[in-house]
């Protein structure tokens, strides 16, 4: 029986999609809920799995092609056989003799990237069945290429959950002189590209700052930090959600920087939903922490690294990043000590985190030296007043230099 294959249904927020892999090619048997195509729209990538056990009959949409939200892309015909794929070899068939990436078992998507970036492909490891190298093997190998040599910097301060930063592709092409490599903008990232231009030229952007001495939240969270995680299941202490809890007090005081625009209408948000923006491999993406204000320090940073984790893995639904009503976005966890961040449309402010570093102060008449960390707030100034921003601002820095407060909320 003949099934059609379809893109999933997108969000009204998502008009279309690329086809982005086909792991299964016409005439390879599948096994029902096997991954057979990603689509990558403006937020995430789909995965389409197989209907039943079966075969891909024919494809109507190739990698790169656009897709409209229920459409055909294929037919499965339901029961049939085919050929194996070479993925679904028997794990003791022999690899093959040669080295060359053309005689090497590939998937197409794994192919494909080791031909934009000029790779050795008998150099990469293969984990998958069969000898095969597939497009995870790539990338792996890709991040571990990538990795410095050197020690990081001390970055106890910020949180580990961001993703790493996307890959660059590689122009060390040796006796190849000036050497240039042009590769296609994702999705993501040129969607990413279209709202950052957009809210620049459609928003009023300003961007107020501040200095917070971190040393209290620091000696806090020294204290506590092992019972914590023992506490909370290997949930670990981080800085993140002590911002959070605080931007959450300071939004409910300031209604103005939690509310967004419509049109000519003013839409303001009795609840308080939080972007955290996290780096991925595919480009910037802002998963949602929802109902901040009834959840715990525990909560808020389970949440994070479930969410850190995700994005590394690519597996962030647009369900996790549809909303919010204000953006955290934390610089510092690459060593940035000062941004003017832009916000996230139709949000009207945003807070930037930046590194903490150790800076000579004067505290009543005498030069202490601390671990400061500049501040950021960008906001549009058509909804908020300077007034605003500043008192927003100097409330976070209040109750982070005492954190007391965010624990008693008072």
């Amino acid at each position: 029986m003949a099934i059609e294959i379809k893109a999933p249904t997108f969000p009204e927020s998502v008009a279309d999609g690329t086809i982005a892999t086909w792991h299964k090619q016409p005439g390879e048997q599948v096994a029902r809920d096997e991954l057979i195509v990603d689509i990558e729209t403006d937020k995430v990538v789909l995965e389409v799995v197989a209907p039943a056990d079966g075969v891909i009959e024919s494809v109507s949409k190739g990698e790169g092609d656009t897709v409209l939200s229920g459409e055909v892309i294929g037919i499965f015909a339901d029961g049939a056989t085919g050929s194996v794929a070479a993925a679904d070899a028997p794990a003791e068939a022999p690899a093959a003799e040669t080295t060359s990436s053309e005689e090497l078992l590939l998937s197409p998507a794994a192919r494909k990237l080791v031909d934009e970036k000029g790779l050795d492909a008998s150099a990469i490891p293969a984990t998958g069945k069969g000898g095969r190298l597939t497009k995870e093997d790539v990338v792996n190998y890709l991040g571990a290429a990538s990795a410095p040599a050197a020690s990081p910097a001390p970055q106890s301060e910020a949180p580990s959950t961001a993703a790493p930063a996307p890959t660059m592709p590689s122009l060390d092409v040796p006796g190849q002189g000036r050497i240039e490599k042009r590769v296609p903008m994702t999705r993501l990232r040129a969607s990413v590209a279209r709202r950052l231009v957009s809210a620049q030229q459609n928003a009023a952007l300003l961007t107020t700052f501040n200095e917070v001495n971190m040393k209290p939240v620091m000696d806090l969270r020294n204290q506590y930090k092992d019972l914590f995680e023992k506490k909370h299941n290997g949930t670990r202490l981080g800085f993140m959600s002590f911002f959070v809890k605080a931007a959450v007090e300071a939004l409910k005081r300031f209604p103005a920087v939690n509310a967004s625009i419509d049109g000519n209408d003013i839409v303001y948000h009795g609840y308080q939903d939080i972007g955290v923006a996290v780096s991925s491999d595919r480009g910037l993406v802002v998963p949602i922490l929802r109902d901040v204000d009834g959840m715990s320090l525990a909560d808020i940073e389970a949440g994070i690294r479930n969410y850190g984790l995700k994005a590394r893995d690519g597996k962030l639904g647009i369900e996790d990043m549809t909303g919010g009503t204000f953006t955290i976005s934390n610089g510092g966890v690459f060593g940035s000590l000062l941004s003017t961040p832009i916000i996230n449309p139709p949000q009207t402010g945003i807070l930037g985190m930046h590194k903490i570093q150790e800076r000579p102060m004067a505290v009543n008449g005498e030069v202490v030296i601390l671990p400061m960390m500049y501040l950021a707030l960008s906001y549009d100034h058509r909804m908020i007043d300077g007034k605003e921003a500043v008192q927003f601002l100097v409330t976070i820095k209040e109750l982070l230099e005492d954190p007391a407060r965010i624990i008693l909320d008072v």
